[in-house]
């Protein structure tokens, strides 16, 4: 079975066409359990969400602040296995026909085996993998078995990210390029900042493919000001504090429900 990179283009592209942003939300597998994880990306699709980053939790997530690594201790403490990543990447394709992103280190699928990972997250119906801290220069065999099964290759660069180094990851990249912000973990902050903009001008001059901005969106205003020059808006953040937040699982569900209704109003307000 071929995976869902297409749709991932041509829901990019709709978003486009609508004059607006579109809303990519985080959240990861087996959180607050598999089952719950399931139905919070559910309830952000039903929110408003256009695509879903489905997080592999890790123990040594370097590019995650606190209330991710918070969530992803809980998961692993849960006894969370790539198997769960996978049937919640396939229950939430079928449910929704949103696509579906693995957002993981490189490691847990070094280990697991790339043509192995590759064919089974196709055959789960996922869009594609969104891999922070694999090198461009060490990423051909990973290229490959994503191109063999219909996956993205998303790349992440940063404002520290030259111009040189910017072509030669948006050269090999493919569905969207992932621009950090800021330099440092995620989290939820005050403001966006003006390196984002600058970035995102920056990757654009080097690459046909939408640039979506992620680190830091957390409200409906910071999702407009992003909107306005991002081709989408990543949060995510903002999505798992509100389930950590929240007294039980079924008001969790309403409350990253209603933030995705409030951030998908806000990338309209481009």
């Amino acid at each position: 079975m071929s995976g869902n990179i297409e749709l991932l283009s041509t829901t990019l592209a709709a978003a486009k066409a609508e004059d607006r942003a579109a809303l990519i939300a985080y959240l990861p597998a087996g959180f607050p359990t598999v089952d719950g994880g399931i139905e919070a990306v559910k309830a952000v699709i039903a929110g408003g969400a256009d695509v879903v980053e489905i997080g592999l939790p890790h123990s040594d997530p370097v590019l995650d602040g606190p209330v991710i690594q918070t969530a992803d201790d809980i998961a692993l403490r849960g006894g969370v296995r790539i198997a769960d990543v996978m049937r919640t990447v396939r229950e939430a394709y079928e449910a929704t026909g949103v696509p579906i992103l693995v957002m993981t280190y490189w490691n847990p699928i070094d280990r697991y085996g790339v043509e192995r990972f590759t064919a089974e997250l196709a055959e789960a119906g996922g869009a594609g993998c969104i891999l922070p801290d694999l090198p461009v220069q060490e990423s051909a065999l990973w290229r490959e078995h994503a191109d063999k099964h219909g996956l993205a290759t998303v790349f992440v660069v940063a404002p520290s990210s030259q111009d040189a180094r910017l072509a030669t990851i948006t050269a090999v990249g493919s569905g969207f390029v992932y621009a950090a912000s800021l330099m440092g973990v995620t989290g939820t902050r005050a403001s966006v900042g003006a390196q984002a903009q600058e970035l995102v001008g920056r990757t654009r001059a080097t690459t046909d493919l939408p640039v979506c901005v992620g680190l830091g969106v957390s409200n409906a205003e910071q999702a407009a000001e992003v909107a306005g020059f991002a081709d989408g808006v990543i949060v995510g953040s903002a999505f798992v504090k509100a389930l950590l937040d929240a007294p039980d699982e079924a008001a969790g569900l309403d409350a990253v429900r209603s933030l995705a209704g409030e951030l998908a109003q806000g990338v309209r307000k481009r």
